[in-house]
């Protein structure tokens, strides 16, 4: 009897089209692209006139790119840390600025990465380039949390260190001139490598951080001086990635993303947006955004869905299939119904944008206020000075001019969205993740999209 039941069910499925159980298809790969301090008006496909970044533009014009994307941090670590747990940095432990040499902060051990949530459904994982998670023990470098692989930088490039593979120091000097040449080799190597299996690839580029150095191949290439040159060899490492996924055969089942961990500095092009990098202000957070996936994103599509670097695990999950660990609070929302154009509205009632643990800002669709920011070096609460900010960003991006005054209904919203925030997320900073974020889901779910 339960053999005629098995066989029924095999029938049905092929009968519906769908796969007999057992035989899935492979899971999508997924690569993922940062750039470091890359502005929004950095790349063609968002308006740069003096940097040529035609490799990009290409995955625009076979993609989608999202007008509206932020990172969820206006420097490195914070951003990093939200991108790879889904959660704002509070939660982590990771808000207080970016890690530095001497610091003992890092991801807390078992923390639920999309990494490490990839690797234990089957996924071959590997990190190419910057990490900047924390380094103080191995519980914190990225082999421990998610990463069969690795080969780069526990730190920024503007510190003296050794390039690593695994937990130790690689043999070759850490070279500025080389450094995007060498992550685009190993993510090659990585992707040609991992063709038989679904894999996970981050490709974490230092370019374009300070200190600016361009292989001599781009130095003195491009009209923008050595940030453009620097900017149109990560240019060129995009289609060096393209062409190798393209060269296994693998196009048609891989997602690829690129973006940055947060605006430009010094130098780079905010793209009209007030700020930059460190700075409460739009242009530190809003970032470039393009996802690639032939037959599954529609090419040439822009949309402008409010969305955050947090959104990227779930997204990924839904796109692999996985389900999330339980008692997992996640702050990020699945934005792939935005990307293969099912819908046009964002997951998010609001963004909230941190300087180091506290709320600087609050976004949603249509409006934004700031709360906190720096003059002379000293932290200002603007309301508690007598400035209220709301910006209206359909009418005024860059922030120019405040209408708080005369929309006193939409600063109160606002208010309340933020206080409502301050609540539950300013506290975390001072709290661990609890242990129940930090266990692994039995099995993946049933994929709707295969």
């Amino acid at each position: 009897m339960k053999r005629l039941a098995h066989l029924f069910i095999i029938a049905t499925a092929a009968l519906l089209g769908g796969p007999a159980p057992g035989a899935q298809a492979a899971s999508p790969n997924i690569i993922l692209i940062l750039a470091d301090d890359l502005g929004y008006g950095d790349v063609g496909a968002y308006g740069a006139a003096l940097v040529q970044t035609p490799s990009i533009d290409r995955m625009a014009a076979e993609g989608m790119r999202l007008t509206d994307f932020h990172a969820s941090g206006n420097v490195c670590t914070p951003s990093r840390a939200g991108l790879l747990t889904g959660r704002y940095a509070v939660r982590s432990g990771l808000a207080e600025g970016t890690i530095t040499v001497n610091d003992e902060r890092g991801l807390p051990a078992g923390t639920v990465t999309i990494a490490a949530l990839l690797r234990a459904h089957g996924y071959r994982t590997g990190l190419i380039g910057k990490w900047h998670l924390g380094h103080h023990s191995e519980a914190q470098q990225p082999n421990a949390q998610g990463f069969d692989e690795f080969f780069g930088l526990l730190h920024p490039n503007d510190v003296e260190q050794p390039l690593y593979r695994n937990g130790s120091a690689a043999a070759e000097p850490m070279l500025q001139a080389a450094l995007t040449r060498r992550f685009t080799e190993e993510a090659v190597r990585f992707i040609r490598q991992s063709a038989g299996q679904s894999f996970f690839l981050w490709l974490s580029h230092t370019a374009p951080h300070i200190p600016l150095a361009a292989s001599p191949a781009f130095a003195g290439s491009s009209r923008a001086g050595t940030y453009g040159d620097v900017v149109e060899e990560l240019d060129w490492s995009v289609g060096q990635v393209l062409g190798a996924v393209e060269r296994e055969g693998l196009a048609d089942n891989t997602f690829i993303v690129f973006t940055s961990d947060n605006g430009p500095f010094p130098e780079g092009s905010p793209g009209g947006l007030r700020g930059g990098k460190g700075t409460s202000w739009e242009g530190g957070y809003r970032v470039p955004f393009i996802a690639r996936w032939p037959g599954r994103i529609e090419p040439g599509k822009a949309a402008g869905a409010l969305a955050m670097n947090i959104d990227l695990f779930p997204t990924i999950a839904a796109i692999a299939s996985l389900s999330m660990p339980e008692g997992l609070v996640l702050d990020g929302r699945n934005i792939l119904p935005v990307l293969i154009g099912e819908t046009a509205a964002t997951p998010h009632e609001a963004l909230y944008f941190f300087n180091h643990d506290r709320i600087a800002a609050v976004r949603t669709q249509d409006w934004r206020i700031v709360a906190r920011a720096n003059y002379r070096n000293i932290e200002r609460l603007l309301p508690e000075h007598g400035i209220r900010l709301l910006f209206d960003m359909r009418k005024d991006p860059a922030e120019r001019y405040s209408v708080a005054a005369r929309r006193p209904d939409q600063w109160n919203a606002m208010q309340a969205l933020l206080q409502r925030a301050q609540r539950e997320l300013e506290p975390a900073a001072q709290e661990p993740p609890p242990d129940s974020a930090r266990r692994m889901p039995p099995k993946p779910l049933p994929c709707s999209l295969r």
